[in-house]
């Protein structure tokens, strides 16, 4: 019998309290001896926080980088041929969500292993939720472009769609660019749409408001380095 892929949530940043994990993920971490994650040690130092009883040099860790390929699908999933269960852990968050993880994911569906998603805090729903916006109908857009133009032409494309359709618009952000994507927000939205702007969810130094675009130019804050959520919506 195939062993499962579990899909293991982490908190949003080392600052967040363990208590956003639900208890019943401890019993069922504590059984996996295999993972695939993106940072040895910050896995570790999760699986530490959350109080596994497994010796933590007894588990296996599989890393994803850039360089992961095809090839490593098959040796990170290769426990579960034996019986074994995997766990997948990002780096914060919920696995397979703007992570790298979801190529590993669809790895497993096609090779008929179940992959089992544990419930965790999600920062890109957690910040719709707060946001007001319309969450009938709402696109997460990932990162946006590095290149100026092409975060520009994304920008005025996103807020016309959201404009005509109503459908809020999800943006990510690497956190040291945070001031740069706001900035490019305020020049080149109208100042009667509005933002909402989410960051360090579930941490002691959570910030979440929304405002037009015009009362924004007067109320900057400082996002830099820090984890946030931009959506655009009406």
């Amino acid at each position: 019998m195939k062993g499962k892929l579990y899909l293991i949530p982490s908190p949003l940043g080392e600052l967040a309290p363990i208590g956003t994990i639900p208890s019943y993920v401890l019993p069922l971490v504590n059984g996996i001896r295999h993972y695939i994650v993106e940072d040895e040690r910050t896995a570790r130092r999760y699986l530490k926080r959350l109080g596994i009883a497994t010796p933590i040099d007894d588990l296996t860790f599989y890393v994803i980088d850039k360089h992961s390929s095809q090839s490593d699908h098959a040796i990170f999933l290769k426990p579960t041929e034996e019986g074994h269960d995997i766990g997948l852990i990002s780096d914060a968050g919920c696995p397979g969500i703007a992570d790298p993880g979801a190529e590993f994911v669809s790895a497993a569906h096609k090779k008929g292993i179940i992959v089992s998603p544990l419930v965790g805090p999600s920062s890109i729903l957690m910040a719709m939720m707060a946001s007001g916006f319309n969450g009938q109908d709402f696109h997460f857009n990932g990162y946006i472009p590095i290149e100026k133009g092409e975060r520009i032409k994304m920008i005025k494309e996103k807020e016309k769609e959201m404009l005509q359709s109503g459908a809020s618009q999800i943006f990510i952000e690497t956190p040291y660019r945070n001031g740069s994507l706001l900035d490019d927000l305020l020049k080149n939205c109208a100042g009667s749409t509005l933002l909402c702007i989410a960051c360090d969810i579930t941490t002691q130094a959570e910030y979440i408001a929304c405002m037009k675009i015009s009362e924004w130019k007067n109320k900057k804050p400082d996002l830099n380095k820090r984890p946030a959520i931009f959506i655009l919506g009406k």
